[in-house]
């Protein structure tokens, strides 16, 4: 009898091998991330998508007994990030409150906000409010990771007591951790929306589809983060699989653009093609503008290597970003080429001019299509042909 018990604390109900508890740890994990991109990210911060009520509840269950999380809470603090990015009052900015802190901290960062009422009662709107999430989930937040110890010593033995810790830390550490922390502060970017978001890399699938940060910046009401031929989103995946079983329904993801073929006419239809696919339009600009530079530099036989690098990595910061320093300015190279490249002058000039069209919210319809037109112009009569080719580009959107 003593030999029984013994057995059962110590191998547990499953009786597992080594490589059985840890690939079931891995599983259990991978459902808590597709719990909070899907359910609290996608769903319920952004409504990028409904779920039906059976996975709906499922997910919600899965997160209180692995997480603790309410819902209403972690939206709250998640949609104030995105109104107050990296701003002062952005929770867990790295470039605000230093990487490391986000980094290692961002559990505490999340749990500080998620005491602040005003930030609840203002940005925690439409989430669950219903029997469950009043006397269950939010009441007894801690009550669901007391249980899944319980669960897991039961089905693993003592060794469950590292599986629940890992479990504990997964959410913390890769969510609130690598996402707000290095997604916003190391990676690349496909779009320049104003803040500074990264895609950590472009297969999502540990942080299931989170790695893609900087797309889900620039379209936050998607419910697909890859936008690149060669981004996989791993969280999209399993929406299609729940939305062909019924238990799913896409909202919206980024728009793209659809060319008209043979389309001059430069018509109301294009601005508001232009307005909407504004992101994909400033990346592609940016794309036209450094292939086409750096052919130029090419050219500069004057120009020693070192320089070339140098005068691209600031070509490349100031087109896609904006802007190149903390001072705002281009830095190019020591040797002051920016004052003696006409053409780059140009390509920087019409980049801040096309960008500024869809800032200005106050002006007209008319007035905008008025400025989209005469950009075009001006990009035309530039005599630069990479811009009179992105030009008729535009020209196509309708």
């Amino acid at each position: 009898m003593f030999s029984t018990s013994l057995a059962f604390f110590s191998d547990g109900l499953l009786n597992f091998l080594w490589w059985q508890v840890l690939l079931a740890t891995l599983v259990s994990t991978h459902i808590t991330i597709i719990s909070v991109t899907v359910y609290l990210h996608r769903c319920q911060a952004h409504r990028a998508l409904d779920l039906h009520p059976l996975a709906s509840h499922f997910f919600r269950f899965w997160l209180w007994m692995t997480t603790g999380m309410v819902t209403g809470k972690w939206a709250a603090v998640h949609r104030k990030h995105h109104a107050k990015c990296e701003t002062q009052e952005d929770p867990h900015s790295p470039q605000i409150r230093g990487i490391w802190r986000v980094l290692l901290g961002g559990a505490e960062l999340y749990r500080i906000e998620a005491k602040n009422e005003e930030t609840l009662r203002r940005f925690g709107h439409s989430t669950p409010v219903d029997w469950m999430e009043r006397n269950v989930y939010a009441k007894y937040p801690n009550f669901g990771v007391s249980l899944l110890i319980v669960i897991d010593v039961a089905l693993f033995g003592v060794v469950g007591v590292s599986v629940w810790a890992i479990q504990m830390m997964w959410i913390p550490f890769w969510a609130g951790g690598v996402v707000n922390g290095v997604g916003h502060f190391w990676g690349y970017r496909n779009f320049g929306p104003p803040d500074a978001s990264t895609n950590v890399m472009p297969i999502g699938i540990l942080i299931g589809g989170e790695e893609l940060h900087n797309n889900h910046h620039a379209y936050a009401t998607s419910a697909k983060l890859s936008d690149r031929w060669y981004e996989f989103d791993i969280g999209w995946m399993y929406i299609c699989v729940l939305s062909a079983l019924g238990l799913a329904t896409v909202r919206k993801v980024a728009p793209k653009p659809h060319p008209v073929k043979g389309k001059t006419a430069l018509d109301d239809d294009t601005l508001q093609a232009v307005l909407r696919n504004r992101y994909e339009v400033m990346a592609s600009y940016a794309r036209t503008a450094e292939r086409a530079y750096r052919q130029e530099l090419a050219q500069m036989k004057h120009i020693s290597s070192r320089e070339r690098a140098l005068v691209m990595r600031g070509v490349k910061k100031w087109f896609r970003d904006g802007q190149a320093g903390q001072d705002g300015t281009c830095h190019l190279a020591p040797t002051g080429l920016y004052d003696n490249a006409p053409t780059l002058r140009v390509y920087v000039e019409l980049r801040e001019d096309l960008s500024a069209i869809w800032e200005r919210s106050n002006l007209s319809r008319e007035q905008l299509l008025c400025q989209l037109q005469d950009w075009c112009r001006r990009a035309e009569q530039s005599r630069i042909d990479a811009l009179r080719q992105f030009s008729l580009y535009l020209r196509h959107y309708g």
